[in-house]
């Protein structure tokens, strides 16, 4: 697993920018996909994949230690989803 400034270190290394720039893009990055989930709306990008929430009901699950039944509240999640370009790079296939 890559830390935040190893991440930053190699984004800054491969794009030819300062780490403070790459931390700024990147900050710009995360904080406009924020924005938009929060809308209710996806963020795509092609090639790579597509961010875009989901809504999970309310429902009862279980204290681990007890066994008692607890109340867990509706919420929002975030969702990823791979473009098959993705996927195929990370498979290893090539396109026909």
């Amino acid at each position: 697993m890559a830390t935040k400034a190893e991440m930053l270190d190699a984004v800054a290394q491969s794009a030819g920018v300062t780490k403070a720039d790459a931390e700024k893009t990147l900050g710009a990055f995360f904080d406009h996909v924020t924005a938009e989930a929060k809308k209710g709306e996806k963020v795509a990008w092609p090639g790579f994949g597509s961010f875009s929430t989901t809504q999970r009901s309310a429902r009862t699950g279980r204290n681990p230690q007890t066994g008692a039944p607890v109340q867990i509240k509706a919420s929002t999640a975030m969702k990823f989803s791979a473009s098959s370009t993705l996927k195929e790079a990370l498979n290893g296939k090539k396109k026909k």
